[in-house]
């Protein structure tokens, strides 16, 4: 079976570790997913950076949203679950924090704690 291709949407100020988790776990030699790419800093945008991200999105199976506590405020990450819903990817949502509040990301697809089988589960 191949793998999948996921987008990691995530706020960049706030969470850029968990990506970094992410990506180490996509490593993992039964993961069911490659990571092909990921936001782009929102802080300093560059110019042009809603339509990289639109290719990015349109490249991959499925959109993963990295929940903290600040995500569903995050400006970057608004925009890229819109283009994923344009495009009708398949968008989910993990929780990136055990010990922190978190809110759901407005349209952004169901919302699962971040374990192994879990990551399997949504992503096959």
């Amino acid at each position: 079976m191949s793998k999948k291709k996921v987008f990691i949407s995530f706020d960049f100020d706030q969470d850029k570790a968990l990506k970094d988790l992410l990506i180490g776990q996509s490593h993992n030699p039964d993961c069911p997913f490659d990571v092909i790419d990921s936001s782009l800093k929102e802080a300093v945008p560059e110019e042009g950076w809603e339509e990289k991200a639109r290719q990015k999105i349109l490249n991959a199976d499925q959109v993963i949203v990295l929940v903290g506590a600040m995500t569903h405020r995050a400006p970057g990450v608004l925009k890229e679950v819109t283009l994923a819903r344009k495009h009708h990817k398949k968008i989910v949502q993990i929780i990136g924090h055990k010990d922190e509040h978190h809110k759901r990301v407005p349209r952004a697809g169901v919302l699962y704690r971040w374990t192994w089988d879990n990551l399997k589960k949504i992503l096959c």
